[in-house]
């Protein structure tokens, strides 16, 4: 009986062997994507950050590895007076950087929360009642919403430039917040229509026979459910209309000027200022990747909820 069962054990033993090295080899080649693809994703964030403590000559040179390839300086941030030695003295390029910063603030934080506002209920509109426009139905208004993001942003550029001057909002905060909810507000539109979607109706329905109102129902059952992805939709309209260059650098001059304008304007009559340049960079990106940090799980979960229901 042994010897009858001695190859089969064998070839199970051999095959198990080939199971676990065929697991073992896959997993090394997905780790290895993800690392190599790791590696492309953060090395202009690296490359950022380095750079804005390099010298002129570092920067020429392209040194890459710090203390090894070039000594850290802070020559980016202290032209900005942001350096540690240069933080408490006056420094009107570093008044000019809070100013931007906080114009950049309220324009996408105000306009990402408008956006969420106007399409938390223009999704929640077309997936709960039927509507029609012409030839036009709710899943036609809701696909005509989502392709305006076709319409390349420069056609729009002299409209609007006609339509801000007469209304006297070149260069103001509520000219920005109106025009960036314009552009984000399709894809607000668009994620919290899938959110609403993945919730049955009947929830709606249980809560108006106990007595609440169609409004009471929205607010007090549709709302907490969808968080997540109204979590999701914000932060990634924010994320948007704080990188937006386009808009800002054609209908504002001075007051309203925003962080991506001050990147860019890092010029001079030498050339470009890569040092002061990436140290504007470094601090544009660091309150979005904070904010993405913590607010990873939500993220995560209000992306997935469309899908995953």
């Amino acid at each position: 009986m042994t010897t009858a069962y001695a190859p089969t054990a064998n070839r199970l033993a051999v095959h198990d062997r080939h199971l676990r090295l065929r697991h073992l080899s896959l997993r090394v080649l997905v780790y290895g994507a993800l690392i190599i693809w790791a590696f492309v994703a953060l090395f202009p964030i690296y490359w950022t950050i380095t750079t804005s403590m390099k010298t002129a000559v570092d920067v020429t040179q392209g040194h890459l590895i710090p203390w090894v390839d070039f000594v850290p300086d802070w020559k980016g941030w202290r032209s900005l007076g942001l350096s540690p030695d240069t933080i408490f003295e006056t420094s009107t390029v570093r008044e000019e950087f809070v100013k931007r910063f906080i114009n950049s603030v309220l324009a996408s934080f105000g306009a990402a929360g408008l956006a969420i506002v106007i399409g938390s209920l223009a999704a929640y509109g077309l997936t709960r009642f039927p509507y029609k426009f012409g030839p036009m139905k709710n899943d036609d208004i809701s696909f005509f919403f989502l392709s305006q993001l076709i319409l390349p942003p420069v056609v729009l550029a002299m409209p609007f430039l006609v339509l801000y001057k007469e209304l006297a909002l070149l260069d103001s905060i509520i000219g920005m917040i109106m025009i960036y909810t314009l552009m984000v507000l399709p894809i607000a539109i668009w994620i919290m229509r899938d959110q609403f979607l993945s919730i049955p109706h009947e929830l709606e329905e249980a809560a108006m026979v106990d007595g609440l109102s169609i409004w009471g129902a929205f607010f007090r059952i549709v709302i907490p459910i969808a968080g997540p992805g109204m979590v999701a939709a914000f932060i990634l309209s924010l994320v948007l209309c704080w990188n937006e260059y386009f808009f800002a650098a054609l209908l504002t001059s001075t007051d309203a000027k925003t962080l991506p304008v001050m990147v860019a304007s890092q010029t001079g009559s030498q050339g470009i200022n890569w040092w002061a340049m990436a140290a504007l960079a470094t601090a544009a990106i660091a309150p979005l990747a904070i904010l993405g940090v913590f607010l990873e799980r939500y993220i995560i979960k209000g992306l997935a909820t469309g899908a995953g229901k």
